[in-house]
């Protein structure tokens, strides 16, 4: 294990920025010079860029989720969260569960992962089976007859033979049994049940069971009514998004975790209804197809930088 570097972690931070940007395209003489500034400032600063520098020659000789957001990801959170912690903890380190507890850097060293744009399909034996959505990933833990599945971010379907807890960040569900869609928002958690009963258990509230055939989400603000499961839920698992008089600001919404890089929606046309089955691997030809089908043209400035705004 690697000896942690003798730096802080806010200039690790700077040290990160600073290798983003360089890696970005070449610095104007402006950014040059300050950058210079902040290099000769401190000797901290030197040995957090020297190190930076070492770590990111070194991420080339490796295949793990880590180096692969460190390396591959656009200028994003992912990216610098993950230079940030390879620069902090060294790209040798092991971390532990309990590491992975209290970090936010969880997600890239969670023990399966999609990234952006794919489904990946997760075997857990005796009849079980875990399937995770776009840039989702979980930690798993089994202790004898324990099953523990803690949702880090995106989105999962669980087809659950034996007992299973899913923890998220508002709250924990239990099943015996039940095939169920979770998916962790920001600030709240949504669950739908296709077969079976799920127990949840908000965080500080009462458990209640949630039926077949039926949807909610909870967080800090409440537990939202049971509803009839929309059209949409669990489509993705088939490669697809259904719409059905969906607001084209919140299709576009859906739209933009398939893909990289930024799709907004011009607020003049946000509140265009669309509907419709369409193919979740193909994003181009999705927005292609909107051009054709509703009264908006798609300006892509490049392929990461798309805008659908009014057709003149």
């Amino acid at each position: 294990m690697n000896s942690p570097p003798d730096f802080s972690s806010q200039v690790a931070e700077q040290a990160v920025h600073w290798l983003m940007e360089m890696q970005q395209g070449s610095l104007t003489p402006r950014q040059q010079l300050a950058w210079q500034r902040w290099h000769d400032a401190h000797s901290e600063h030197q040995r957090a860029w020297d190190h930076i520098q070492r770590i990111n020659q070194r991420l080339r000789g490796l295949s793990s989720p880590l180096a692969h957001a460190a390396l591959n990801a656009p200028k994003s959170g992912s990216r610098r969260q993950a230079l940030k912690l390879l620069l902090i903890l060294g790209a040798g380190c092991a971390v532990t569960w309990g590491m992975r507890e209290h970090t936010p850097l969880t997600p890239l060293l969670a023990d399966y992962r999609s990234p952006v744009g794919q489904r990946r399909k997760v075997p857990l034996g005796d009849g079980n089976q875990l399937q995770l959505n776009t840039a989702s990933s979980v930690d798993m833990r089994v202790e004898g007859q324990q099953r523990l599945i803690r949702l880090l971010e995106g989105e999962m379907l669980l087809t659950a033979a034996q007992a299973f807890q899913v923890r998220t960040a508002q709250g924990l569900l239990k099943t015996e049994g039940a095939r169920m869609n979770v998916r962790q928002f920001a600030d709240h958690t949504q669950v739908a049940v296709f077969e079976g009963s799920v127990e949840l258990t908000p965080d500080g509230r009462s458990p209640l069971i949630l039926q077949s055939a039926r949807q909610l989400s909870f967080g800090a603000k409440g537990i939202g009514n049971a509803l009839p499961l929309d059209a949409n839920s669990g489509a993705w698992v088939d490669g697809m998004l259904v719409a059905a008089h969906m607001r084209l600001d919140d299709f576009l919404d859906e739209l933009g975790r398939y893909r990289r890089g930024q799709l907004h929606c011009d607020a003049k046309v946000a509140d265009l209804l669309i509907s419709g089955t369409y193919p979740l691997d193909d994003s181009e030809r999705i927005l292609d197809l909107l051009e054709i089908s509703m009264p908006v043209k798609v300006k892509r400035f490049t392929r990461y930088w798309v805008t659908v705004e009014a057709k003149v």
